[in-house]
């Protein structure tokens, strides 16, 4: 065996040194590239929202959950996700249209996926989580609540009900519910 001397040992510290100095600077000189060039940036529509008033005012108040068809055709659903259910337990959206899915949540973070499409999103209290998609399949689709939120949290589940655009029907104040099928 051959005994390394103190200056081979120096000259084999400063090598990594220099490799991992040369990949860290590699790398940020890409996330810098990626959000100047590129323009791909954190989420910024960042929508803050008191969490212990939530219920109270505003758009989540229990009168505006649901799906509406707003003003300009659109569709938005309001979700409330708490321990250990979502408000309301089933939304009905139309199927091959954009959709709008709002989340807020009063108490801690949940996470939802919608199965078998791209729907996938954190709910942190304080925040307003929003999704766009297009769902282009019918039928009844499971959203789990798929963030461990505490004991119960094996029970969190809702209903995304997909119905083809001509069964889509609102009510005359732009209201849909799985309750009117």
């Amino acid at each position: 065996m051959r005994a390394d001397t103190e200056q081979d040992i120096l000259k084999t510290e400063l090598w990594w040194t220099a490799l991992v100095t040369a990949i860290i600077t590699a790398i940020m000189l890409a996330i810098i590239y990626a959000g100047l060039i590129h323009h791909i940036n954190p989420p910024s529509n960042i929508e803050t929202i008191d969490p212990k008033t939530l219920h109270l005012t505003g758009e989540f108040t229990e009168g505006n959950l649901g799906t509406r068809v707003e003003p300009g055709d659109q569709v938005t659903s309001r979700i409330v996700a708490t321990q250990f259910a979502f408000q309301p337990q089933c939304i009905v959206v139309p199927a091959n249209r954009t959709v709008t899915l709002r989340f807020a949540t009063p108490d801690v973070i949940h996470g939802i996926l919608v199965t078998g499409t791209n729907v996938n999103t954190m709910i942190i209290p304080g925040y307003v989580s929003q999704v766009h998609t297009v769902f282009t399949r019918t039928g009844d689709l499971l959203m789990p609540c798929h963030e461990f939120c505490g004991l119960g949290h094996s029970q969190m589940w809702a209903t995304v009900r997909v119905v083809p655009e001509d069964e889509f029907k609102p009510g005359p104040d732009g209201r849909a519910t799985c309750d009117a099928r």
